[in-house]
Parts: structure tokens; sequence; C-alpha cells
């Protein structure tokens, strides 16, 4: 394959490059949080590693020499635009007496699930795995969106990826021992940004029976604009947030007041059609809605939710320009 890549074959260079095209998106996506941007990435990826197609010797896979393509076209990304995680006013964590400040990710977005299925190894590279659950959930993106650059490259070569820090330092042309440095400061940055208890998450997967009795109640109590409903089904000290608006509520009682609007009153949504799917391995609602004497239902946005036992204790809601990236209908017609 090396001399094929280094002698211009085009069609195997691209049948060859189009089997790492998934995971490489997820890696982009983890080092810029936006699925949009990860997208372009990849395309940038390849365009380097095809004019930089006789630099690829063999001394390494394939898939390494594209790992590190990837990651500095990253990297130059986010030097051209440097962005910073925003800090939100204090009291909107003081509903639930919250002391840390909050912050949020305008630039965040979901990524599909059905985009996230085991990537299979191969015989000859066989490092090709699944993605794993706890570094492609929104909270950890948003949580190492909080990392300087570099920082974010390394722990996600070191810890999500499992390179070595010889490895990591060759690509990053660095020292193992500056690697290492950067890694524990990442690690320590990375906790004070991850949200309290969630070591005690369980694993996400196919959502259980009890998930799936919790999202419909939520779909129904939606639907109907049950505010005493929603508010049973939300743990005490549940989180909305809704980027890129800025719009976050941290406890019960502030999340059921910021829905109030929306539910209750002379422009609550009274004709409601949900569609379900999911994100970042969790379960995900789209939601639809129809104006009077209008025949078809208009995208709203997508709700993330987080459940755990009987309760919703995250919801990540984001604006409809989502839905082309999860194949969602961009209208649901009227049906008697």
């Amino acid at each position: 394959m090396s001399t094929a890549v280094r002698n211009g074959d085009e069609p195997a260079f691209t049948d060859f490059t189009e089997r790492y095209r998934r995971e490489l998106q997820v890696h982009c996506y983890r080092m810029l949080g936006s699925f949009d941007d990860a997208e372009d990435l990849v395309q940038e990826t390849f365009l380097r590693a095809w004019r930089k197609r006789e630099t690829f010797q063999g001394h390494s896979t394939f898939r390494a020499w594209l790992y590190r393509i990837a990651t500095n076209a990253c990297l130059d990304h986010l030097d051209r635009h440097p962005r910073t995680p925003v800090a939100l006013p204090a009291a909107w964590g003081a509903a639930a007496g919250a002391t840390a400040q909050l912050t949020e990710v305008p630039w965040l977005q979901p990524y599909p699930d059905h985009l996230l299925e085991p990537i299979a190894p191969s015989d000859t590279e066989p490092d090709a795995a699944a993605v794993a659950t706890e570094t492609i959930e929104l909270a950890y993106l948003a949580a190492i969106q909080h990392l300087p650059p570099r920082q974010r490259a390394v722990l996600i070569l070191r810890d999500v990826l499992g390179w070595t820090a010889n490895e990591t330092a060759a690509l990053l042309e660095s020292t193992s021992a500056s690697v290492n440095s950067a890694l524990q400061r990442a690690r320590a940055t990375l906790k004070q940004h991850l949200p309290d208890r969630r070591l005690d998450w369980g694993p996400a997967g196919d959502p259980s029976q009890e998930e799936r009795a919790v999202l419909h109640r939520y779909m129904a109590a939606t639907k109907r604009g049950d505010l005493t409903a929603l508010a049973e089904l939300l743990r005490e000290d549940a989180r909305f947030t809704m980027p890129p608006t800025l719009t976050s509520y941290l406890g019960r009682d502030a999340v059921i007041a910021g829905w109030l609007p929306a539910l209750v009153g002379p422009n609550a949504f009274t004709d409601v059609r949900h569609l379900v799917t999911a994100a970042n391995r969790r379960p995900a609602v789209a939601t639809y809605v129809r104006h009077p004497e209008a025949s078809a239902y208009l995208p709203v946005g997508l709700h993330v939710l987080r459940i755990e036992g009987p309760e919703i204790v995250e919801i990540t809601a984001f604006i409809a320009d989502v839905f082309p990236s999860f194949g969602l209908p961009a209208t649901l017609q009227d049906t008697p």
C-alpha cells in the first residue's frame, strides 16, 4: 500500500483513506466539539494526506500517519479560530445552591449515533475500535473544550486512543517529558469541569426499558404542557443547557421556570410531535411544532437526555439546524 500511496495511485489512495473517515471524524469532533467543523477537518485531512503522500514511508501504520495529519489540521484550525467557553451569570446556578462557576460551550454540537457504530479493526491495524461511550458523551466533550488545544490533543491521544508518550511526542514534535507534563495538567483541568458524580454514571448503550419509559413520559408531558409531570421526571439538581444560545438552568425549579413560556400561556407550543433518535450514546428527542392553520409541523430542536434510573439528570438542547446530520425530516406533514 505504501508504494501505491507514494506513486500517486489516486483511486487506491481514496479507497484506503475512506475506511478511516468515521474514526477520524470522531477524533476531529473530540478536538473541536463541533460536528460541522469535524466534517470539514476530515476533508482537510484527506487533502493534506494526498498532497503529502510521499512523506508516508511505512515506518508507522497508515492509520497513525492519518491521525498525525488530522491532529495537526485541528490544531491549525484552533490556532486560526481560537474559542473559549463562556462564563454564565452566577444567578443561573443559584437555584440549586451551586458554588462553582457555570460555563457554556456555544459551539458544541451533537454527534449522531448512527455514525458511531463499531469500527471493525483490520488484521494489519488492530487499533481501530468502537467509540467508547465515556469519551463521546456531551459532558466530556464540553469539559475538554476548556483545555488549551495542545493539552487537548495530548489527552485525547494518550487517554482516549491509548498512544504512548513517545508516540504522542513524535506526532506533536515534542518530548515525552513535555507530553507527560501536559497530560497531568489536562487531567487536573478536566476533573474540574466534569459534572459531579460522573464516576457514578452508568454505562450508556441501547436504552433500557426504564430509560425508554422515562423518555416516553417526557415526550407525553411535553406534548401536554404538563409542568407537574415534567418536574416529577427531573432530578432535583437537573441541568438544562442550550448551546449556542447560552441558555442554562441548574436545578429542577429553575428548569421548570425556564420552560414555562414555551409550555404554558399565549405563546405556548400546543400542537407538538416528536421523533426519537440518539446522540452521543444517549437517547434524544426531535421536536416539531405545528402553528394554527398550518399543514406541516416545523422543526424546533433536539433534546439529548441523560437518564439515571427513573429521573432525567441532564438535558442538552440544540436548535433545529442539527437535524440534517441526523437524517431527520425538514417537516412533518399533518395526518388525520
